[in-house]
Formats: structure tokens, C-alpha cells, sequence
């Protein structure tokens, strides 16, 4: 990680154009028109990486020093992917209210936030919160970069087995920020009949101990659906099982499920169902690891999301933006769609602009696109 200036100083009339006294013209005409910003300065491309280090990869609350280097490998993929300047930002504190107070008393040096690595329940308010206080993007992408390309590898293995989101039914294990993500995106994409788990079972309203964000969640999916039961039982025919949760499903429940099965099972570095077993009982397979086929890896969405998000300075990214850049995520592998590709490489040149491409065209459909 460095800085790097886009304009030489090498005289003494370059210094003095990018600082004093040149760098007064700016200042003056930005203090009239603060829409400026997004002209005159680097604001408008850059991204804070926001993190309290409190659920860093799947190594947990190991703080805010520790959680630098993930930090700032995530600034690496927003440059390279994206062409989008990263700052990472770890915070020392893991209080709701200070962290949102923080955020909000830095946005003004960047164009978008984006949180990163901070542990459930909390991550949901501090979200939701921040959304209402800015008018920039704010994007949690443990939640909502898993999503987008859970949704855009599963719009091709349905694709592939021949069924229509409205038949599919779809039992996600893991009812922390990335389950409640993905179960929010499938239900935008036509997907009905979903039952989230946790440790207890089927997240339903008939539980008495389930919190705010689990008796919401609940509300849109197994109260609709009428599921209920221990996750051997959400598991009985059912046609996809996407996992976000860790542990293991044992061998003789994912025989359970129906023909041309779909298994997302994305734990890191140990998958819920291992891709030897999950083979024996699904058509499609996919993990989070980059030494099986079909990686549901982040990288193919955030940094074009907020390419797009930037290009035409939108306020906020809406549930039909991430949608968009799931659907341009599938689109792309095109004729070549196989169990072993229903997802493109993070290596696919035309990954990052096809996202940016969608994203931006659906913050105009959105309304809220101002450029």
C-alpha cells in the first residue's frame, strides 16, 4: 500500500500550482460550490474501509491493529478491480454510537464508506444508521458483496438444473450479516420459499429468543414459507443449501436433499459440507476457496459496485444496484455455463466494468443517480 500523486512536482511552478498559492483557486471555488469536490479533488473515487475489528475473516474480534492487513489488502482489490482509491480505517472502539459518530465526522473526505468486518448484530444498525445520516454510498460488504455473488452463481445453477426462482426452494444455514444479506437478495430476485438457520434451528417467529434482526428476518422468510424445525429438517428436499456459517453438515442430511441439488457451502478455510461429499449429492458445487471450482468470492463485486456507484455520483447503493451487478455477474459466463463455471474468474477483464456498467445505469432507473 501507498500514496501516489497523479501530477508531477518537480519545479517550482508545479509546486506552485498543486500547493500554495495555486491550491487557494481551488479552495475559494469549492467554498462557494461544494459540488466542486467531486471535480477538483479525489473525493469522489475514494472509498474508507471501515472496520472495528470485531469479525475479521474467520479469525473473529481480534481488534483493530490486527484487522489492518485485511484492511488493506481489501484497498489492494478496490484499485486493481476497480480503479477505486481505498483508505483503510480501523477503529478503536467497538461502541455503536461512537463508531457512527466517527463515520460521520469523516465522510467528508470520501466519496463512499464501506464497512468491513464488523461483527452481528451490530453491523445491521450501524448500517441502516449511517445510510440515514449520509448521502454518500455505504455498502456493508461482508453482507451485501456475499449476496451479490451468491445470487449471481445461483442464477446459473438454477439456470443449469432447469428451475425457475419461483419453484426453488432454498434453505440457508448461518443467520448472521451475510445469511440475512443473501436471503434479503434472493427475495428480491423472485425466490419465495427460504428458511435461514442458526445453531437452534429454523429462524421462525414461533422461537422466543430470537433478536430484533432474527424476528425481522423470520418475518420474510420461514413465517412465509411455513418452515419450522432443526436444520436436518429445513434440509429435507430441498433444492439449494447456500452456507455461511461454519461447522458441518453431516453426510447423511445432504443425501436429503432433491435431485439436481445446488450446495453453496461457502466456510472458510473449511467448507459446511466438503465438495467430495457435497458432489456425491449435488449437480452444482460451489465454495469460498480458490482451490475448488465456482469460488462465491467479493472481490468479483465491490469494487465495481462502487465504480459505478462513483461514475455517477450516486447517494446511496439500492437493492436494485446490487441486484443489476449480480445479474451482470452472471451474464458474463455466458455459453460457457457447466457445474464447474457458474461464476466468472476475478481474473475476467470485463468483470469490473460490466458490474460498474449495471450499477450505474440501475442508480438512474433508481433515482439515485445525480450525474
Amino acid at each position: 500500500m501507498a500514496t501516489v500523486p497523479t501530477a508531477d512536482v518537480s519545479n517550482k511552478d508545479e509546486l506552485s500550482l498543486a500547493y500554495t498559492p495555486g491550491v487557494a483557486e481551488v479552495c475559494t471555488a469549492i467554498a462557494e460550490d461544494p459540488e466542486l469536490t467531486r471535480h477538483y479533488t479525489w473525493v469522489p473515487n475514494t472509498v474508507a474501509i471501515v472496520t472495528d475489528g470485531t469479525a475479521v475473516l474467520g479469525l473473529g474480534d481480534i481488534g483493530p491493529a490486527a484487522a489492518m492487513p485485511v484492511m488493506e489488502g481489501k484497498a489492494v482489490l478496490f484499485k486493481q478491480f476497480g480503479g477505486v482509491d481505498g483508505v483503510p480505517i480501523c477503529l478503536a472502539t467497538t461502541d455503536v454510537e461512537e463508531i457512527i459518530e466517527t463515520v460521520v465526522r469523516m465522510a467528508p473526505s470520501f466519496g463512499g464508506i464501506n464497512l468491513e468486518d464488523i461483527s452481528a448484530p451490530r453491523c445491521f444498525e450501524i448500517e441502516d444508521r449511517l445510510k440515514e445520516a449520509l448521502d454518500i454510498p455505504v455498502f456493508h460488504d461482508d453482507q451485501h458483496g456475499t449476496a451479490v455473488v451468491t445470487l449471481a452463481a445461483l442464477v446459473n445453477a438454477l439456470k443449469l438444473t432447469g428451475r425457475t426462482p419461483e419453484s426453488t426452494r432454498v434453505v440457508i444455514s448461518g443467520a448472521g450479516a451475510a445469511g440475512v444479506a443473501i436471503a434479503k437478495i434472493l427475495l428480491a430476485a423472485g425466490i419465495r420459499d427460504i428458511a435461514v438457520t442458526d445453531r437452534k434451528g429454523v429462524v421462525s417467529s414461533d422461537r422466543h429468543d430470537l433478536t430484533p434482526a432474527k424476528k425481522a428476518l423470520a418475518e420474510l422468510t420461514a413465517d412465509k414459507s411455513g418452515r419450522r424445525g432443526t436444520l436436518a429438517e429445513a434440509f429435507d428436499g430441498a433444492d439449494v443449501y447456500i452456507g455461511v456459517s461454519g461447522g458441518t453438515v453431516p453426510e447423511e442430511v445432504v443425501a436429503t436433499m432433491a435431485d439436481d441439488a445446488i450446495i453453496f457451502a461457502m466456510a472458510n478455510p473449511n467448507p459446511e459440507v466438503h465438495p467430495d461429499v457435497a458432489h456425491r449429492h449435488a449437480r452444482v458445487v460451489a465454495t469460498g476457496r480458490s482451490d475448488f471450482p465456482n469460488q462465491i468470492n467479493n472481490v468479483l463485486a465491490f469494487p465495481g459496485i462502487f465504480r459505478g456507484a462513483f461514475d455517477v455520483h450516486a447517494s446511496a447503493i439500492t437493492e436494485g444496484m446490487k441486484v443489476a451487478a449480480a445479474d451482470a455477474l452472471a451474464a458474463l459466463v455466458g455459453d460457457d455455463l457447466s457445474e464447474d463455471l457458474v461464476i466468472p474468474s476475478p481474473f475476467d477483464s470485463r468483470v469490473g466494468p460490466a458490474v460498474a456498467a449495471a450499477v450505474a445505469e440501475a442508480a438512474r432507473r433508481d433515482g439515485v443517480a445525480r450525474a
